[in-house]
């Protein structure tokens, strides 16, 4: 075997025969690396191992960690004792077992010092009498890695000798797929342990009501209940892109819930947070939580499957991908990226033309480009529109983005709006965490004359997705307060959706008429001026106003802005 300088194989003492392993590594230069019987890999050389070394150990960096203690190990084999405090060895053990996850500085004082309040300088000492021992010699910076403010990973490789082979890894479904893993019971008390198994149930309710994700059963997942799981090896096992794990603590009448969702195939972090409430109703409570997770789950997931599918090459691409990518493009606010995403939705409906969430986006980008005047054809976007969410709903009837995206194209060009909220309805009630679909509800609340639910469904949206972009909700909630006569709250909130989407003339349309309706004509002709510089269409017909009281309260303010005769 090659060593980190490079050089010849040189077989070890005890070695006589070869196979080979399943992957490249550094130590082997990018070729691959040749193990024999009975020996391991110690950091970039092979070594012959102890006969009688215990099948549960694990090596890492010429070292041997066991449950009673740790050992030195030199190329022979040979292994001395390193004197290590019990509570050293502990935290030690906890890190290694979860080689290249972050452990919390909870998790840790919970597990190496249960029960007992202990200053958090404790762990410090701990961890930098740790690393005098295991960095010895090293170059490459700490195999303890400190993450301000969250805790503590182990970097370093680790082989456990004996172990089984890994089972090979199930084919990941042909959409973005997820496991909910057993949170972990960190108050000490056994009887939060059915809390906190309800809690992992009520999110895999509530993530499966996403119709675009694959979500594995709660049997399966529970499979790794109070194991210290390599995430990576839970995805290869259940065959999911996506683990979502956690820990749920009781202190004084009080829960706190932390999760974290993690890439499975990367074991990069894509999102954490905790949630906190008191255990007076702990069935509201996990209600709340569920869908809270669920609601910021949704397109973080979203935003990262469009990642992967923008890494992806162009003769790759999917129907899927074409979807993926177009979604950003669809809602990116601009004519140019409006018009990109409709040429990619394109593409996919000609691959298959049953794919309903491609045919009901396809509606959507008609519909924006028809809202801000950047179709030559209005008829004909609007024709293109209405036959395309039609189409989405014959062949995805109980897919909720599917249902938002139809209800809101259909509710704009003037369809019934009983019908049209009908549909958003649905899509809620199918999966109640759906913050994009309470953004289409509060929309067709507004057409339909009524501002004040349509200011509770935006507002839903943005506890439900808090870290998504908001220019859209915000933009809603200032029409709604608006149309409720409350004018100084509407100018807040249409001024901070264009600090996000400076270019979308709507906004710049009712900011006008709401500085109408206030008397400040000079901010009002200033935000004509600007609209004028994004459309030629300053007075729209604004016909999805379905009462007429509304539709010219609306128009007559954006006249005076305009200077235009009442």
């Amino acid at each position: 075997m090659a060593a980190a300088g490079g050089g010849g194989y040189e077989p070890g003492p005890n070695c006589s025969k070869t196979f080979q392993t399943a992957g490249t590594g550094p130590a082997a230069g990018g070729r691959m690396l040749w193990f024999q019987p009975g020996c391991v890999m110690i950091g970039a050389q092979e070594i012959a191992m102890d006969p009688g070394a215990p099948a549960d150990c694990l090596l890492f960096e010429g070292f041997r960690l066991e449950r009673s203690g740790l050992y030195q190990v030199d190329k022979s084999g040979a292994a001395e004792p390193v004197a290590l405090g019990s509570r050293a060895l502990d935290l030690l053990l906890l890190l290694v077992e979860r080689q290249g996850q972050l452990v919390s500085k909870d998790e840790i004082m919970a597990a190496v010092w249960p029960g007992l309040a202990i200053e958090e300088g404790n762990l410090t000492v701990q961890i930098s009498a740790l690393r005098r021992i295991i960095d010895r010699g090293r170059t490459q910076g700490s195999c303890i890695q400190t993450i301000p403010g969250r805790g503590y990973r182990f970097v370093a490789p680790v082989t456990r000798p004996g172990a089984a082979p890994p089972a090979p890894a199930l084919v990941l479904p042909d959409k973005p797929s997820i496991a909910v893993l057993p949170f972990a019971n960190m108050s000490g008390d056994p009887e939060q342990e059915y809390f906190a198994d309800g809690m992992v149930e009520e999110i895999i309710t509530a993530l499966s009501r996403i119709g675009w994700l694959f979500v594995i059963a709660r049997n399966s997942s529970f499979a790794y209940k109070g194991q210290n799981v390599d995430i990576k090896r839970v995805g290869r096992e259940l065959g999911v892109g996506y683990v979502l794990e956690g820990s749920v603590r009781k202190a004084a009448g009080q829960v706190r819930i932390t999760a974290q969702l993690i890439d499975a195939q990367t074991g990069a972090h894509l999102w954490a947070d905790r949630f906190d409430g008191p255990l007076e109703n702990i069935f509201e409570l996990q209600d709340r939580v569920a869908l809270g997770v669920a609601g910021i789950i949704e397109p973080t997931l979203e935003a990262a499957e469009i990642h992967k599918s923008f890494a992806r090459r162009t003769t790759d691409l999917t129907t899927y991908d074409l979807y993926l990518r177009a979604l950003s493009l669809v809602w990116g606010w601009n004519e140019s990226g409006v018009t990109a995403g409709l040429e990619l939705l394109q593409q996919a409906i000609e691959r298959d033309p049953r794919y309903a969430p491609a045919l009901a986006l396809a509606a959507a980008a008609h519909t924006n480009l028809h809202v801000n005047a950047w179709t030559r054809d209005p008829e004909a976007s609007s024709r293109a529109a209405i036959d395309l969410a039609r189409a989405a709903l014959r062949f995805g009837e109980d897919d909720p983005n599917v249902l938002g995206f139809a209800a809101r194209t259909l509710g704009y060009f003037g369809e019934d709006i009983g019908a049209a909220i009908a549909l958003i309805d649905r899509a809620l009630t199918l999966n109640p965490s759906f913050a994009r679909g309470w953004v289409t509800n509060g929309w067709l609340r507004l057409w339909s004359g009524d501002p004040e639910k349509a200011v509770v469904a935006f507002e839903t949206s943005l506890r439900l997705s808090p870290h998504a972009r908001a220019a859209d909700r915000l933009m809603g909630l200032g029409v709604a307060h608006f149309f409720a006569r409350r004018f100084a709250t509407a100018e807040t909130m249409l001024l901070q959706s264009l600090q996000e989407n400076p270019d979308w003339p709507p906004s710049y349309r009712f900011l006008a008429a709401c500085y109408a309706k206030m008397g400040r004509l000079d901010d009002a002709r200033r935000a004509i001026a600007t609209l004028k510089s994004l459309t030629p269409v300053v007075v729209p017909a604004a016909s999805h106003w379905r009462k007429p009281e509304d539709r010219e309260f609306y128009l007559a303010g954006l006249r005076i802005a305009a200077g235009e005769p009442g």
